[in-house]
């Protein structure tokens, strides 16, 4: 049996751990959106209102204060404060529920992988820009399937990232912002500038299917390689979930559909090129991911109508899937 199901404790603490990090989410970004701060300030005899852009203390002069300005100063104080608190009280009710979850043994991403989506996902930049493509996609897959994924390999000291942003616009947060808001010890790899690694020596590498790849601006990095086979990871419904990390935290997942993440791991396993050290583990992971799709995942259905959809290069791996795939 691929899977071994979560007690109830554990679905119970997974649910309760998504609330918790989206209550908190909402309150840091709806603060994060307010201004730095405001100031009322003094100059020559005459009060005026200044907006504090960042936290080098950069100002800029929003007129002399008059009764308008005054109530939009005091409403902003207010509304500060009041955010501020309803952060800290989410903040422990999600600590409380990510050590429970870690108590609890769940499957759970490595504390720099936790790191990065956070900071993403307050940017606005996950789901919109970029999901989760590698190995840390299977912690998602197993809170899908609400079990333990057993035979998939899942240990890695990499990030791998997809981009998947349709047209490039300046006005969106970069990827660059993001690693560099989470560790500024991030730089690109020279010989390989789709990477990037830290002081700790994590790497994040970056990916994208041809038809994406126009959704970087110029100024960002690292600069992904177009792969044809990332086109199929953006076919079908993406998982959206919130999981543990190693250090008690949480984080947000979104990852491709489980049914053509795993198929593709299958068509890896046997490509001409590939590493020989990683094929072992491409074919265990898609193997597992379709067994747990078929076990616990009836909304994604492996039928005659999605395989209907396969490309010419993944019918034969499903096909081989299919004849002997576990019972239900």
């Amino acid at each position: 049996m691929t899977i071994q199901s979560f007690s109830d404790e554990q679905a119970r603490v997974i649910v309760n751990l998504e609330q918790a990090y989206q209550v908190w989410m909402e309150a840091l970004r709806t603060l994060n959106d307010m201004p730095y701060n405001m100031r009322i300030k003094e100059v020559s005899g005459r009060e005026y209102l200044y907006e504090v852009t960042d936290r080098l203390g950069n100002m800029k002069s929003r007129g002399l204060l008059d009764p308008g300005k005054q109530l939009r100063f005091d409403q902003y104080k207010a509304e500060k404060a009041e955010l501020k608190d309803r952060l800290a009280q989410s903040k422990a009710t999600l600590k409380e529920q990510g050590s429970l979850y870690r108590a609890l043994r769940l499957p759970m991403l490595p504390v720099e992988a936790g790191k990065i989506l956070r900071e993403a996902d307050r940017m606005r930049f996950l789901g919109e820009q970029a999901m989760v493509v590698g190995t840390n996609a299977l912690v998602a897959y197993a809170l899908e399937a609400n079990g333990f994924i057993r035979d998939a390999p899942d240990t890695t000291f990499d990030f791998d990232m997809a981009l998947t942003a349709i047209e490039a616009d300046e006005d969106r947060p970069t990827l660059w912002k993001v690693l560099k808001e989470v560790d500024m010890t991030y730089s690109v790899n020279a010989e390989r500038p789709f990477q990037a690694r830290n002081a700790k020596a994590y790497e994040i590498e970056v990916l994208s299917a041809p038809s994406r790849i126009g959704g970087q601006i110029a100024r960002d990095k690292p600069r992904p390689v177009p792969l044809a086979e990332q086109e199929w990871l953006l076919n079908g419904r993406p998982i959206d979930r919130v999981v543990g990390v190693r250090d008690g935290e949480a984080a947000r997942l979104v990852v491709p559909d489980p049914r053509w993440f795993a198929l593709q791991k299958l068509w890896m396993a046997k490509k001409p090129g590939r590493n020989p050290q990683k094929k072992p583990k491409d074919r265990k992971q898609g193997i597992a991911i379709l067994n747990a799709v078929w076990q616990t995942m009836p909304h994604y259905p492996l039928d005659t109508a999605f395989y209907g959809q396969l490309p010419d290069e993944l019918k034969p791996h499903f096909d081989h899937w299919n004849a002997q795939k576990p019972a239900r």
